[in-house]
C-alpha cells in the first residue's frame, strides 16, 4: 500500500526537531552516489525539475522528486515526491512536493544559518534577523532558526509593503518594516533572502563586518540576489560546489567553483571551518540536493499514523 500525503497531512506530521536531526545527519554522511538535479524549460513560462536519488545512510528508503515550477502560479511549485523502500523499490508514499521542498529548503537553510551566523547581538543575547522577500519560504527558515537559537528582533522588506507588515505581524517577533534590502542589511545580524530577483539586491558595500546572509532565491539559472563583489569578498558556503556554479548563486554572477570556500558538509564534519572571526562576512548559498527531500519525507512518513489515505497502485 502507498500512503498519499497532502500538504495538510504533511504539516500535521511535521516535527521540526526530527527533520533538523535528519538534515544534520545527511550533511555529515551524505551517500557516496552522485546526486542528479535535472532541469529543463517547458514551452511557455514553466520549468520541470527532477531530483534523484534522495539517499541518507541509515535510512532504509530513498526519494525521487518531480516538480513543475511556474512563477505566476500559487504555489509556484507543483509535483510529487515519491518515497520508495530501499530493499525492493516499493512505493511507500506520495507526498506533495511543494510542501516537502519548501520545508526542507527552509529547515536546511535554518541549520546552516545557525552554524554560520554570529553570536547574538540583539537585546537579550539573541539575533536580529532580517528578511528580504516576505513569503512562506522565509517564514519556514525563521521557524527552524527559532528552534535552534533565540530570535529577538525582526526587520522585513518586501516589494509589496503591505506584505512586509503582514509577515511581521504573523511572526509575533518585535521588529520593523524596511524600505529596501540595504536597510535590512544595515540593521540585522542575519539576512535571509528568498526572492525571484534577477539582479543583485545587495553588494559588497552593503555587507558590514560580522553579517551573515543566506540566499535562497538564486536556485536556478538567471536568479541573482547577491552581487559578484559581495560573494567574492565573503566566506561562501554552499551545499554543492558544481551546482552552485551551474545553476546557483556563484555561476549566475559569473563566478567559478573557487568562490566557494567550503560545503556545509565540510563545516559540519570539521573538514573546514565555518565562521572564522566575529568580523567575517559569511554567506550560505544552497541550490538544494535530492537527499534533503528524504530528510523530511522519511520522518513525516514515520509520524503520519492515521494521516493521509492509502492506495494500492498494483491493484
Amino acid at each position: 500500500m502507498t500512503l498519499l500525503l497532502t500538504r495538510s497531512d504533511i504539516l500535521r506530521s511535521l516535527e521540526i526537531p526530527a527533520v533538523l536531526d535528519a538534515l544534520r545527519a545527511g550533511f555529515r554522511a551524505a551517500a557516496d552516489i552522485e546526486p542528479l538535479r535535472i532541469r529543463t524549460d517547458l514551452p511557455g513560462p514553466g520549468t520541470a525539475t527532477a531530483l534523484l536519488p534522495g539517499l541518507i545512510p541509515g535510512i532504509p528508503a530513498y526519494t525521487v522528486k518531480v516538480n513543475a515550477k511556474f512563477p505566476g502560479a500559487t504555489p509556484a511549485l507543483r509535483g510529487v515526491a515519491c518515497l520508495h523502500d530501499l530493499t525492493d523499490g516499493s512505493l511507500l508514499a506520495l507526498l506533495d512536493s511543494s510542501t516537502v521542498t519548501a520545508w526542507r529548503t527552509g529547515l536546511a537553510a535554518a541549520l546552516a544559518t545557525d552554524v554560520l551566523a554570529p553570536t547574538g547581538t540583539a537585546e537579550g543575547g539573541g539575533v536580529a534577523v532580517g528578511v528580504v522577500g516576505a513569503g512562506a519560504q522565509a517564514a519556514m527558515v525563521l521557524a527552524g532558526l527559532a528552534a535552534l537559537r533565540r530570535v529577538d528582533r525582526l526587520v522585513v522588506h518586501d516589494v509589496v509593503p503591505a506584505r512586509s507588515a503582514e509577515f511581521l505581524a504573523q511572526q509575533g517577533i518585535p521588529g520593523s518594516v524596511a524600505s529596501d534590502a540595504r536597510e535590512v542589511a544595515a540593521t540585522a545580524d542575519v539576512v535571509i533572502l528568498a526572492t525571484w530577483s534577477r539582479e543583485p539586491l545587495l553588494t559588497a558595500a552593503d555587507a558590514r563586518p560580522g553579517l551573515h546572509l543566506t540566499t535562497l532565491g538564486a536556485d536556478e539559472p538567471g536568479k541573482i540576489e547577491l552581487g559578484a563583489d559581495l560573494l567574492s569578498a565573503a566566506r561562501v558556503i554552499v551545499d554543492d560546489r558544481a551546482l552552485a556554479v551551474r545553476m546557483g548563486a556563484l555561476g549566475n554572477v559569473g563566478l567559478g567553483v573557487d568562490a566557494a570556500q567550503a560545503t556545509l558538509s565540510d563545516v559540519l564534519t570539521g573538514v573546514a571551518p565555518g565562521r572564522r572571526t566575529p568580523e567575517e562576512v559569511t554567506v550560505y548559498a544552497p541550490v538544494g540536493l535530492p537527499w534533503q527531500d528524504l530528510a523530511i519525507a522519511w520522518p513525516v512518513y514515520r509520524a503520519a499514523g492515521d494521516h493521509g489515505r492509502s492506495i494500492d497502485f498494483l491493484s
